[in-house]
């Protein structure tokens, strides 16, 4: 079954913020999510981390984030973004950043079909 007009959702939100961005986000109707642990230096604040051997502490260079993928349809992309939002707002810098791009094709590996996201 070949779908038109996808859109691939990356949500970068504070580890903090995975299980209720991912349960959000699949309430929204994103029917999966892909979870890749990551740091990242932006807006926000970067923790204080202590040493190995807990004598030494200092700023973090990263902040680990997590960047959650979802692939939705268009009519899907509102309700996915604003649920994604609600879950990972604060108000503080650091909150993350949603990119929406254009899925342009799609194939499925096992059954090497074209247009299977």
């Amino acid at each position: 079954m070949h779908k038109e007009n996808m859109k691939r959702i990356e949500a970068f939100v504070p580890t903090t913020k995975r299980s209720v961005v991912v349960n959000a986000a699949i309430k929204a109707g994103s029917g999966g999510v892909t979870v890749a642990e990551t740091r990242g230096k932006g807006a926000g604040e970067r923790p204080m981390v202590g040493g190995a051997r807990g004598t030494a502490r200092y700023i973090s260079e990263y902040n680990r984030t997590d960047t959650i993928t979802t692939i939705v349809d268009d009519s899907k992309v509102d309700s996915v973004v604003n649920a994604i939002l609600d879950a990972a707002h604060t108000g503080s810098k650091g909150d993350g950043k949603i990119f929406v791009v254009p899925v342009e094709e799609s194939y499925d590996i096992g059954t090497k079909q074209k247009g299977a996201a």
